[in-house]
């Protein structure tokens, strides 16, 4: 005889009424798989030199491929280390002024590695406020008491900073991904100087851009190779491929292999992703202009999008956000955009901070005149009720 079976509780029905409410507020998000070639105009990635389709850096992928295959194999510590690896890594520290570095399978695996393992009970992590994800999570994951700044407030670091025992590192953002400004680095750098504390900053959206030839602000502050600092980056923006890296004192790097979670537990990054790294840093050493113009480009969408009636933040690199409305009005202006041919980033809260809704743009090297006209033409002719000041 076959026994009844109660029906099955939807121990998942809460999503419903979460979807729902993000429907309401016009915060749903949706994957869009690209096709591989499109015909719209992109300012939505982070491929701020243009390099993620250049010849060189594919062909350094396939090389990779072909000689060390498609996977790493196994953890940094284990299998995952091939030659390509090492020498990223020296030529990354050269390039950027630091003793050291060590890939890492994404930046977000970066900022938690260096977070975590240079903190720890006991120790003061403080971050600003328009810090990006990763290192939120990675001051979670400290265990570390945590004191939260207010965003670019330099006193406020220093206060925070003062009079404590033990450990302590200032954690920033280098150029901040919402709106495109700087961190105040030098400022930070003085007050963890005076307080002896050490500095990790995320220079993600400045390597490639900032200091001398694109070698990041810490270069262009003067900050980079300085005993107190550590630096963490991306390889998937300005380099064109994917990955991240921890750079500091020969002493740190030593620390991270045998403490930081995100290298020792995950597979290395691939050799592909390696080999167009290293192919874009080689590129851009050969070609440092390639810095110049991003800045450039960045200034021109944004003065003619600002001498327009558009309120935008001005770049301090090369992003260009780009006040909306509201949540909704963003989301259907990057949509027209995209109807008239420009992909265009659309950030919403719980993505921004400041709970204000915008378009973000990617100023790249690579965009001719002609495209920067077309792309600032679509989004004024796009722009909804209440966009413009005028």
């Amino acid at each position: 005889m076959l026994q009844h079976l109660p029906e099955p509780v939807d121990v998942f029905a809460w999503i419903d009424e979460a979807e729902g409410a993000r429907e309401r507020a016009g915060l749903v998000r949706t994957l869009r798989p690209r096709p591989a070639s499109s015909p719209l105009l992109d300012l939505a990635s982070n491929d701020y030199l243009g390099l993620s389709r250049h010849p060189e850096v594919v062909a350094g992928a396939v090389r990779a491929a072909e000689r060390w295959g498609g996977g790493a194999t196994g953890s940094r510590l284990v299998t995952g280390t091939t030659e390509l690896h090492a020498t990223l890594e020296r030529e990354l520290a050269a390039f950027c002024g630091f003793e050291a570095a060590l890939v890492l399978s994404s930046g977000y695996a970066a900022n938690l590695a260096a977070v975590t393992a240079l903190s720890g009970r006991g120790t003061l992590v403080v971050s600003d406020a328009g810090n990006h994800a990763s290192i939120v999570d990675g001051c979670r994951l400290s265990r570390a008491d945590v004191g939260v700044i207010a965003h670019g407030d330099v006193d406020a670091a220093r206060k925070t900073l003062a009079g404590h025992e033990g450990r302590a590192l200032l954690v920033s953002d280098s150029v901040f991904s919402v709106d495109g400004d700087a961190a105040p680095l030098a400022g930070y750098a003085a007050a963890c100087r005076d307080e002896g504390a050490a500095l990790v900053v995320d220079d993600a959206h400045g390597l490639g851009v900032l200091g001398e030839g694109g070698r990041g602000a810490l270069h262009a502050t003067g900050l980079a190779g300085a005993p107190g600092v550590v630096a963490t980056m991306t390889l998937s923006k300005s380099l064109g491929s994917q990955g991240g890296a921890v750079l500091g004192p020969a002493k740190v790097i030593r620390h991270l292999v045998n403490t930081a979670r995100t290298f020792i537990f995950d597979t290395g990054l691939a050799p592909a992703a390696t080999g167009a790294a290293l192919a874009g840093l080689r590129l851009l050493a050969r070609e440092p202009e390639r810095a110049a113009r991003a800045r450039e480009v960045a200034a021109l969408l944004y003065g003619r999008l600002t001498a327009s009636g558009l309120t935008a933040a001005r770049p301090d690199a090369a992003v260009v956000s780009v006040r909306a409305p509201s949540a909704s009005a963003a989301l259907r202006w990057a949509a027209d955009c995209r109807e008239a041919g420009l992909s265009v980033g659309c950030f919403r809260p719980p993505s921004v901070p400041d709970g204000i809704s915008r378009l973000r743009l990617t100023a790249r090297a690579d965009l001719t005149g002609d495209e920067i006209s077309r792309a600032v033409a679509v989004i004024l002719r796009t722009a909804p009720a209440g966009a413009t000041d005028h």
